[in-house]
């Protein structure tokens, strides 16, 4: 069988790097409509050879060295577009293209036109659904600050890039002495990249900073306004022979923005509303707006600007607020953002050739018009930032985020290319540049701007040394809507009022990946009308989600409630909480469990990444944790009539005492119902003095033999609370003496259907529990629960019982003197270790031990024995 030719036009040639010498290649031959698929390798002829082939095979390249440069790319917290682009030169004629094997066999000259088209139509859909995701209200939340920051940042580099190209244009060799070919220059050099700077913002922990949400609201007003100049700047240069055209142009491109915000944007509106509630669009509805953006974007081609304005328009007449967007977004995002995409950053890396770039003085003048027109967004942003009072740094700062370039930037360039206002070598200086300059935008960031951590004052990092009466501050993280009622149940059996207040930052936690979408929740999340009312405005998440907490805040009194997000990817998000935490001062981090319960009754596994961001929490938290395994607490307390009966099972230990220290306020609330039961080895006690009486006021419990360290500790903290709730018929305490692991875990047995809460400290190296649950750690499931929280949810006990496992943030005790009583506080120095605090899990408490009598026990506690 013959070798397939190729169809070349002169046109095509030039797009493709492509300069016919011989007769041959200058002439016009067309495609076999036979050389699509292969017969086969047994026929004696190449696949290789055959279209459809050739293109799997180079798609299958691309996806493998892009994941590559990702994983290299990771330790450096480099943006995906970066890898994506740098895998297209990598490919191309740069580096392995100069291989005469590797040009003429993967990716042929014949072969590019298909990639190229299938990548542009990738970019349609990529750009489509960025408009669904989009919501134009923005532009008027971002507040008048971002808006003139966003102008400074584009009018300074858009005049000194078209200044510097006119000046220098013989020497660059570039068609800069029309004026639409200067508006295009200037274009190219003054846009960002929002979806690219919302990824940097997530990695560097900045997206619910001051400077991130400035940063969030300046790079989409320049998004949108970019897009808008992209349609003007496409409108000149596609008509710079016609004056008349060009008003055209202007005119069709106007009624068709028009056509697509008065009769789409209605008609979408209308199919929302007949979708019933709980259910999708039907698969018919979403083939008609999936033509609509191929259809849209032949309408702008045809006018004279580019597709993916059509598409982009397109997009934005969608409401991104219902059943419409969700369905559109679950059905193309993975595929349009995880393989067509990546096609299109690989062939503007094809397109990129280096060996084109053979002038030094060409080279530095255009670099030298490209650093010029980067320092001007950065002086214009931070001369901005200055006057409206933001410190240099953050100014600074803010500037180099604004230089962030990506999916627009790339677009452009390529138009560029194509209506040649750019040559080869000019197109492959300035897409290196682009790449250079986001690549330094992480570190200069991170190395300008030092986040001052506001820890003056930061002292009650713990329940324990908190007033029973003073406001705590509590960090209650939820996942999604299952979370909430659960965690508002919690907040409300630890009884706020007015003398005791309670503040809570409920923190949505959002997973951040490369998806369109993913980028647009950083900024919906962090404009200001977003954080004042605690609505988040994606279409990715529950609309609903902190209503409920606004609610409660409205009926309840001495607990108010501040919404926040947090979005990031789950191997870095603890790092979120734990600064989100020291920046609130918060006292207790409220963690859900990473299993939820399911219709039967058992335990399922949302996600596996929570259990590891869990783990990773209660290993670096600045202050004390709690997680909540969740089954039927939330139902509990809705039923009317009815209270909470929970029980605290007491070990000993620093976490042991701060469960104590959140009962302490949980037997305030008239609905609850508490019993401590301490466990104890019969080593560990003996008999008082009134053996006949045991609920006798006058019982003495004597601490002899040997002891644990910080059993004192343990003895003090008990006496204190059932000092002050003497009388109180809802509290009862118990003692349990036992000798191993298995009589412990058959005696929680015995009572676990007594009590639909279960109280414990997370004890995972607490001195006294070790001789108790030795053999439970051993084959532990959920380390994190330690070893009793984790015997509390096997599935062999009751399905009902919600858990509470707290671990209290531990500091070193100084002294303050032999002749402390009982009552007296002691001071706390925080320990120098990593991250400047310790946990339960690392502490190493003081080894002395002391012999106590303690006297006046409460009538209303009995001792079991």
């Amino acid at each position: 069988m013959a070798t397939p030719h190729l169809t070349v036009v002169r046109a095509i040639d030039a797009s493709l790097n492509f300069t016919p010498t011989t007769d041959e290649e200058k002439g016009v031959v067309c495609y076999s409509p036979t050389m699509i698929s292969s017969s086969g390798m047994w026929q004696g002829v190449s696949p290789l050879e055959f279209s459809l082939p050739i293109f799997i095979v180079q798609i299958s390249i691309i996806v493998v060295v892009t994941r590559i440069l990702v994983i290299l790319l990771k330790p450096f917290r480099q943006p995906r577009v970066i890898a994506e682009i740098i895998a297209g030169v990598i490919l191309g004629p740069s580096v392995m293209g100069r291989t005469k094997q590797w040009a003429d066999g993967v990716f042929p000259r014949r072969s590019l036109l298909t990639l190229e088209t299938v990548a542009h139509l990738g970019l349609l859909y990529f750009l489509f659904l960025v408009g669904v995701q989009m919501d134009i209200a923005i532009i008027r939340q971002c507040g008048r600050r971002a808006i003139v920051i966003a102008g400074a940042g584009m009018a300074l580099p858009f005049l000194i890039g078209t200044g510097t190209s006119f000046i220098f244009q013989d020497q660059i060799s570039i068609n800069v002495h029309q004026f639409p070919c200067l508006l295009f220059m200037g274009l190219s050099l003054s846009v960002t990249a929002f979806p690219v700077l919302a990824r940097i913002l997530a990695e560097i922990k900045l997206a619910n900073s001051d400077l991130g949400r400035m940063a969030m609201s300046s790079g989409v007003v320049n998004d949108i306004c970019a897009w808008v100049l992209l349609a003007l700047t496409l409108t000149v240069c596609e008509t710079h022979q016609s004056v008349l055209a060009s008003l055209w142009v202007l005119l069709s491109g106007m009624a068709f923005v028009s056509f697509n915000f008065f009769v789409i944007r209605p008609l979408m509106r209308k199919a929302n509303r007949r979708v019933p509630d709980g259910e999708s669009i039907t698969d018919f509805q979403v083939c008609v707006i999936l033509t609509g953006v191929m259809t849209a974007g032949a309408i702008t081609d045809t006018i004279g600007l580019h597709s993916v304005f059509g598409a982009f328009v397109y997009g934005l007449a969608i409401p991104n607020n219902g059943p419409l967007a969700v369905a559109l977004v679950e059905k193309l995002e993975d595929f349009v953002t995880g393989l067509l995409l990546p096609l299109f950053f690989a062939t503007s890396g094809l397109r990129t050739n280096t060996t084109t770039v053979t002038s030094p003085t060409a080279v530095a003048l255009l670099v030298l018009v490209f650093v010029l027109a980067s320092i001007g967004k950065i002086v214009g942003t931070t001369i901005m930032a200055a006057f409206y009072n933001m410190p240099f740094r953050e100014g600074l700062s803010l500037g180099f985020l604004m230089n962030t370039r990506g999916v627009v930037d790339i677009i452009v360039l390529n138009i560029g290319r194509d209506k040649e206002v750019l040559d080869d070598q000019s197109f492959a200086i300035m897409v290196l540049a682009s790449v250079a300059m986001t690549a330094l935008v992480i570190p200069v960031v991170t190395s300008v701007h030092r986040q001052s951590r506001r820890l003056v004052g930061y002292k009650r990092r713990n329940l324990e040394i908190s007033k029973p009466d003073a406001e705590i501050r509590l960090l209650a993280c939820v996942h999604g809507p299952r979370n909430v009622p659960s965690m508002i149940s919690l907040i409300d059996l630890a009884n706020p009022t007015k003398r005791s207040p309670i503040f809570v930052y409920a923190v949505h936690l959002i997973e951040l990946t490369n998806r369109a979408s993913s980028m647009l929740v950083v900024h919906n999340t962090t404009t200001p009308n977003a954080t004042r009312h605690g609505r988040h405005m994606s279409i990715s998440s529950s609309p609903n989600l902190f209503s409920a907490f606004e609610n409660y805040e409205q009926r309840a009194g001495g607990v108010s409630i501040q919404p926040l997000t947090t979005i990031s990817p789950y191997s870095t998000m603890h790092e979120d909480v734990c600064l989100l935490a020291e920046d609130k001062h918060a006292a207790l981090i409220v963690l859900p469990f990473h299993k939820q319960q399911t219709v039967d009754g058992g335990l399922e596994t949302i996600n596996p990444a929570i259990r590891q961001l869990n783990e990773k929490i209660l290993s670096s938290a600045p202050c004390s944790v709690a997680v909540l395994v969740n089954r039927g607490l939330s139902a509990t307390g809705t039923r009317p009539g009815t209270g909470h009966n929970a029980a605290l099972l007491f070990f000993g230990g620093p976490d042991d005492r701060e469960a104590v220290a959140f009962a302490a306020r949980m037997v305030e609330n008239p609905t609850v119902s508490l019993k401590i039961i301490r466990f104890l080895r019969p080593e560990d006690q003996q008999a008082g003095s009134s053996p006949n009486e045991p609920n006798s006021p006058g019982t003495i419990t004597t601490v002899a033999g040997e002891s644990y360290p910080g059993r004192n500790l343990d003895e003090n903290c008990l006496k204190e609370f059932r000092a002050r709730n003497q009388g109180n018929n809802f509290v009862g305490y118990t003692e349990k003496l036992v000798n191993n692991a298995e009589e412990v875990v058959s005696a929680i047995r015995y009572m676990e259907s007594m009590h639909q809460l279960y109280i414990v400290g997370r004890g995972y190296k607490n001195a006294p529990g070790s001789p108790l649950t030795a053999g439970l750690q051993e084959w532990s499931e959920y380390p994190e629960l330690g070893p009793i929280g984790d015997v509390l949810v096997m599935s062999d006990f009751t399905k009902t019982v919600s858990v509470l496992v707290v671990q209290q943030y531990v500091t070193e005790r100084a002294s303050a003197g032999a002749a402390a009583t009982a009552a007296s506080s002691q001071e706390r120095q925080p320990s120098q270790q990593k991250q400047g605090y310790t946990t339960a899990s690392n502490a190493d408490p003081s080894t002395s031990v002391r012999t106590e009598t303690h006297v006046g026990v409460p009538a209303a506690f009995g001792i079991s024995r």
